[in-house]
């Protein structure tokens, strides 16, 4: 596969069939990953679910996924993730790869199993909901909601205001921030600068020392988007 487009019209009779085969309980999100990243879904069924639309954007997973591809296919099934409303959701991601072996789209399966596993302990076998580990996974609807989700766990690694700060705690953060692909987010440096009380100047300056660490290139030409 070259990429997204040129399989459209396949790709969407698969999100159709699975949402007729699954039911109304599981929503299935097509996304082009070539696209900016905030407007990344193509096709979409039963979305009532996360709430999220044909031109929405992609999750904190998918963006990992990008800035960190990984060696094998990097497929995830049956993790589970739970929505802003507390709903319990069984998923399951296959990501699609161009000719070089480059993440190019994502097929994403979001089942609400949230009414199963109220219901009698017999039912938790069938959800495996003791086997499996929970993951957040963020289905955001804009690029603010994006945004905020990794602020907020950055936060965790240092919880006090920027001008409180260290040198070194404000990298451990934008460590932290370009590991999870924060920096595919249109605009993000920008976010970034103003969280951290930080120049643009020394964001590159940060982010060029911290990629030196991994051998990971300029951050003006990999994976920063601004």
């Amino acid at each position: 596969m070259k990429n997204i487009s040129e399989e459209m019209g396949n790709l969407r009779r698969l999100v159709e069939m699975l949402a007729a085969q699954y039911g109304k309980n599981s929503e299935i999100i097509l996304h082009d990953l070539t696209k900016n990243y905030e407007h990344t879904i193509v096709a979409i069924e039963n979305n009532w679910i996360t709430g999220r639309k044909v031109g929405d954007g992609g999750t904190n997973l998918g963006l990992e996924v990008l800035r960190n591809p990984p060696s094998t296919n990097g497929d995830i099934y049956n993790y589970f993730t739970k929505t802003a409303e507390g709903r319990l959701l069984r998923s399951s991601t296959l990501y699609f790869r161009d000719d070089a072996g480059k993440v190019i789209g994502s097929l994403c399966i979001n089942t609400d199993i949230t009414q199963m596993v109220e219901m009698q302990e017999t039912m938790r076998e069938f959800t495996m909901v003791s086997q499996k580990p929970e993951i957040r996974e963020v289905f955001a609807d804009n690029v603010e909601d994006l945004v905020e989700f990794f602020i907020s766990e950055s936060k965790k690694i240092v919880d006090k205001p920027a001008v409180e700060m260290t040198r070194e705690e404000k990298m451990e953060i934008l460590r932290y921030l370009d590991k999870k692909g924060f920096f595919l987010i249109t605009h993000a440096g920008s976010f970034a600068c103003e969280y951290l009380d930080i120049s643009k100047y020394t964001l590159y300056k940060y982010l060029g020392m911290i990629r030196a660490e991994n051998d990971d290139g300029n951050p003006e030409l990999s994976g920063f988007n601004e």
